[in-house]
């Protein structure tokens, strides 16, 4: 044998280096699906929470607004680790590809509830903050999106409760977090998102009685 020869054999991945990138592989994936699912389930709280003051929203719009605010910071994290799976997949990612997409419908139901929830939220925010001049156009836009917006997420929750119920608590609990690597990561990133979210909600409030004195 060469010398040449003997040095690209000993570059050769063998089986253990192949099976170690296939493992690599599979938690880059996994790691995405516990980050989605934990923040899937800290916003299944806060939308609760959310739609119990929609019962009264006049009495408790303070609270309406300071969820509504809180809010904003994890459905971003959400937004992003859905839209990371979304590209990873059709730019051909060989880990995603070897996941599989979502069921179809709710791969064709994920943009549009991702679109809707950018305009609740986001004429939410202009309704509170933006010029008395635009808010019966945002007032429209807000609850019109609301109803378009509950029907899409009743259909994506449902879709993906047994995932969410599976693997939203993983990276909380000693037993299970160390079997994917980056848990601390997910878990600091999640809580930063709240914490974010709570300042933002503070920094607001305030707009609330002005709005509710134009009203």
């Amino acid at each position: 044998m060469t010398v040449d020869e003997q040095s690209v054999f000993e570059r050769r991945p063998g089986p253990s280096h192949a099976r170690r990138v296939s493992h690599a592989r599979r938690l880059g994936t996994k790691a995405n699906a516990r980050l989605t699912s934990s923040t899937a389930l800290v916003l299944l709280v806060l939308l609760a929470i959310e739609g119990v003051t929609l019962l009264r929203v006049r009495s408790l719009l303070t609270l309406h607004v300071f969820i509504g605010m809180l809010l904003v910071p994890p459905v971003l994290v959400k937004l992003a680790s859905t839209t990371w799976r979304f590209a990873k997949y059709y730019t051909g990612s060989r880990e995603y590809r070897e996941k599989g997409p979502p069921p179809v419908v709710l791969r064709l139901l994920g943009p549009f509830v991702a679109l809707t929830t950018i305009i609740l939220f986001a004429s939410g925010i202009v309704l509170l903050l933006g010029p008395t001049a635009w808010r019966s156009n945002m007032q429209l836009l807000h609850k019109a999106s609301f109803v378009v917006w509950f029907a899409g997420m009743t259909v994506h929750v449902l879709g993906h409760i047994k995932e969410t119920a599976q693997l939203s608590t993983r990276d909380w609990v000693r037993r299970t977090r160390s079997r994917v690597a980056g848990s601390r990561s997910r878990r600091l990133l999640i809580t930063t998102s709240l914490a974010s979210g709570v300042v933002l909600a503070f920094a607001t409030i305030p707009s609330v009685g002005t709005w509710l004195e134009v009203r």
